[in-house]
């Protein structure tokens, strides 16, 4: 069938917001229990709740954890890390109360701690003691900070808990050797964040469950360690960026010895707990994924030879590696393939999908395919993006007519954009509209010192790199110069704020709980970020007069086009008064707003109707702003001074 000709924006597409909230879900975190394999579920149909799923030996996949439990820890506010499999035994933290449960086979769930303001995650089985040790965050004193320890707590209800080490700031990663006989963890002090400096140390478990003769083994001020692991003969391995980029080293003796040595990143960012990108199949062998230029890759490292084997598989973004005799189960997805639990057998080379995050099938000529690009930027240096042109067999655009483009700032901002399949993304480029994807100066995956080209220039270099690669491609012909948006969640959500305030570039944005005020995250924010300024901005408030220099919410007389605010009201990491300060003040100036608030929903939306309303309310405002009709209707959403 012969193309319709429409303007761009108003192709109708079937990658519809009811696709993308009913029909898909989330994977996140998976563990092996002898021949069975367990996962996380996070189900925006079910308000945003995450369930343990099993898969049985005889392929039999059923739901562990009932209604309404919510598996979801909050040390860090992020998590990561909430549920432990021991023989067929689930323990998990549960979201509502963030108390530890053991979840027995055909029995309801029991609450093993008791209830407090102490949250628990990161769990590993100490099976010598019959005991979990875990990290602990105790919240109960409100006039201090958050206290974190790695503690140990019995099985049954109303155990002890016993405190294995304090006195630091952060811990991470308890790790117990094999024979139960020693335990090694990561730590770090404010000001850093485990992407600038962490230290792994490692204990002696006394008779007693207590930890005695501690020593440093690498690490420090300058030096993140990522993902400590024993292998099953008892030598201790880890991801280290000492050399600039994070690879894998082993200690053994005393000595610290490289396994691989290659400009790649074997390690990410830890913005979740026990995140893992490498596990044994075998004391000889670990099956690793590493990345390059923006693509995640399988390989097989001979820990005796120091050998790097590439392992085919059709993914381009691999995570939560975990393996076994003869096999490797991870998360993996690709520019035509959504996130997907899948099973690679080491001996024969068949990969088998064993949950995938959509049963939906979309033809491939409505799916736009990522380009890497690389363009210059300020200061004579390079930047990194993904162009995703729009895609949409059933259209094209009038004769010289060029597309809209989106300019999305990831969050972090020490985080990575993704070249996996995304609705999200797709959402836009299938109606018309262009999105650059931008791993600005800060994002991880290009080694240390691209992670380090943000240290106090948050705001600048970020805004940079997306004006620049919005840029490039109006020189290029590719999109067009006046119909140029940015639009970014949380940290995204400020460098989009710096962009629409401090340059001229784009003609509209969108900010989904984005920081407005940097004065009021400093002195707002949770513990783990607390100090996270003091390396991207300057110490506070010693170098308040920056702080201030830089804060859009103190500019909005520069701030001269149309901006949309999405904001959850139980947000604790940027807080819903940032948004609505910069809301009140462009409603006063007369620029057009307009603002979406979500009663219940945190940092990062996960109920259904708020992710679909929130995509339409922002597709909305770009139709009013550029004045394309929609194919579809749409709610409207209340754009003030327009």
């Amino acid at each position: 069938m012969k193309p319709e000709v429409a303007s761009y924006g108003s192709w109708r597409s079937p990658i519809t917001t009811d696709l993308m909230t009913a029909r898909t879900i989330g994977l996140g975190q998976i563990a092996l229990d002898g021949e069975d394999i367990y996962w996380s579920e996070l189900r925006p149909s079910e308000l945003g709740r995450t369930v343990v799923v099993r898969q049985t030996a005889n392929h039999q996949i059923q739901d562990v954890i009932p209604t309404p439990f919510n598996v979801r820890t909050r040390v860090h506010e992020y998590g990561g890390s909430s549920f432990l499999v021991v023989d067929g035994t689930v323990y998990f933290s549960n979201f509502t109360d963030q108390r530890l449960y053991r979840q027995d086979v055909g029995s309801e769930p029991q609450a093993i701690t008791p209830e407090a303001a102490i949250r628990y995650a990161d769990y590993v089985f100490d099976r010598q003691r019959q005991r979990i040790i875990c990290v602990c965050e105790d919240h109960t004193v409100a006039e201090r900070e958050a206290v974190n320890t790695v503690v140990s707590i019995g099985l049954e209800k109303d155990s002890q808990v016993q405190k294995l080490v304090s006195g630091n700031d952060f811990y991470a990663s308890p790790r117990l050797s094999p024979d139960g006989s020693r335990l090694a963890w990561l730590t770090w002090n404010h000001p850093n964040m485990p992407w600038d400096g962490t230290q792994l140390w490692v204990g002696e478990l006394k008779a007693d469950g207590s930890l005695g003769n501690t020593q440093q083994v690498a690490g420090g001020l300058d030096e993140s360690i990522f993902q400590p692991e024993w292998s099953p003969d008892g030598k201790l391995y880890f991801i280290s960026d000492r050399t600039g980029w994070w690879n894998i080293y082993r200690w053994e003796n005393g000595d610290i010895e490289s396994l691989t040595e290659m400009k790649a990143e074997f390690g990410l960012s830890q913005w979740v707990l026990s995140t893992s990108t490498y596990a044994f199949e075998s004391a000889n062998r670990i099956i690793c994924t590493y990345t390059q230029q923006g693509s995640w890759y399988l390989a097989s490292l001979d820990t005796t030879t120091k050998q790097l084997e590439a392992l085919a598989t059709p993914y381009t973004d691999i995570s939560s590696v975990h393996a076994a005799a003869g096999k490797v189960v991870f998360v993996g997805s690709s520019p035509t393939e959504l996130r997907a639990i899948a099973q690679l057998n080491l001996t024969n080379g068949t990969l088998e999908v064993l949950r995938s995050a959509s049963d939906v099938t979309i033809d491939a000529g409505y799916l736009a395919l990522p380009q890497p690009i690389e363009y210059p930027t300020a200061d004579g240096k390079t930047a990194y993006a993904l162009f995703y042109p729009p895609k949409n067999h059933d259209y094209i655009a009038p004769e010289g007519e060029k597309p809209p483009l989106i300019v999305k700032s990831h969050g972090g901002p020490t985080a990575a954009t993704s070249s996996s399949l995304s609705f999200s993304i797709q959402y836009w480029t299938s109606r018309g509209i262009a999105v650059l994807d931008v791993n600005y100066g800060g994002s991880t995956g290009y080694g240390r010192e691209y992670r380090q080209r943000l240290n106090g220039q948050w705001g600048i270099v970020d805004v940079d790199d997306c004006v620049s690669g919005a840029r490039y491609l109006v020189e290029q012909g590719k999109v067009d110069g006046d119909r140029l948006t940015i639009s970014g969640g949380s940290a995204g959500g400020y460098t989009t704020l710096c962009a629409l305030t401090f340059r001229n570039t784009f003609k509209a944005g969108a900010s989904y709980y984005g920081v407005s005020d940097l004065e009021a995250l400093a002195r707002d924010t949770h513990k783990f970020e607390s100090r996270y300024l003091d390396g991207l901005i300057g110490a506070y408030p010693q170098q308040r007069q920056i702080y201030q220099e830089r804060s859009p919410i103190n500019f909005t007389d520069r701030l001269a086009c149309p901006v949309i605010f999405f904001q959850g009201l139980e947000d604790r990491v940027v807080p819903p008064n940032q948004t609505e300060a910069m809301v009140t003040a462009m409603r006063a100036k007369g620029v057009p707003v307009a603002y979406v608030p979500f009663a219940g929903e945190q940092h990062g939306f996960r109920q259904a109707q708020n992710i679909k309303r929130s995509l339409e309310a922002e597709l909305y405002f770009y139709s009013r702003i550029f004045n394309f009709e929609l194919a579809e209707p749409i709610e409207p959403v209340v754009i003030e001074n327009l």
